[in-house]
């Protein structure tokens, strides 16, 4: 019953925003009372961080399925992306942005938690592509993986790109593009335009 909660929980939530949503929704969508929903969550903020790390842990998993499977480092970075559009749904309610204004210590730590995890990925894809000659030698990989954390973390505030303006995969592509071009050889950018060109 608890992954249950934790599913429907977490469509809520994406589909319609954390703060939006109630626990009389929640029981509703469950067929349940909310006194079933207490019996494993202690309020709505408890939820609010259990539901963030099944989902931190499913995108966790989905991370290792695409890096598991060996592909180039470019054609990795956009697998990734796919990947995560599809768990968070495109991002339409913006997930981060409303747990940031209204959930501050669990963004703080959901936030921690992602660094890590991201800081492992994206040096290991940078390596590699160093290696395979899709990236530049001379690229310093420490800055670089911490800038790109950053990046992402920054195209997700609605106050500076707000999704009336763009769409969640539009900014994630632009920001891959950036993010690549400013990294590639000439070898790597032929690799950023078969990966633009494919249905992103």
């Amino acid at each position: 019953m608890k992954e249950k909660i934790l599913d429907i929980s977490k469509d809520l939530f994406l589909n319609l925003g954390f703060k939006s949503v109630t626990m009389d929704e929640i029981a509703s969508n469950l067929g349940v009372s909310k006194k079933t929903i207490y019996k494993y969550f202690k309020n709505k903020t408890d939820l609010v961080a259990g539901v963030t790390d099944y989902m931190f842990t499913a995108i966790c998993c989905g991370i290792d399925d695409v890096c598991g499977q060996k592909l180039n480092p470019i054609e990795e970075i956009f697998s990734i992306k796919r990947m995560v559009m599809k768990h968070l749904k495109d991002e339409k309610s913006s997930p981060q942005y409303q747990l940031q204004k209204y959930y501050p210590k669990i963004y703080a730590s959901l936030k921690q938690k992602q660094f890590h995890v991201m800081q492992k990925t994206i040096k290991e894809n940078l390596l590699r592509g160093i290696k395979l000659e899709l990236f530049r030698e001379s690229i310093n990989v420490e800055f670089i993986s911490r800038i790109y954390f950053y990046g992402m973390i920054a195209i997700k505030d609605q106050e500076i790109f707000p999704l009336t303006n763009f769409s969640m995969n539009e900014l994630m592509n632009n920001y891959l593009e950036y993010h690549i071009s400013g990294i590639a050889t000439e070898k790597g950018l032929q690799e950023l335009q078969n990966q633009l060109t494919q249905k992103q």
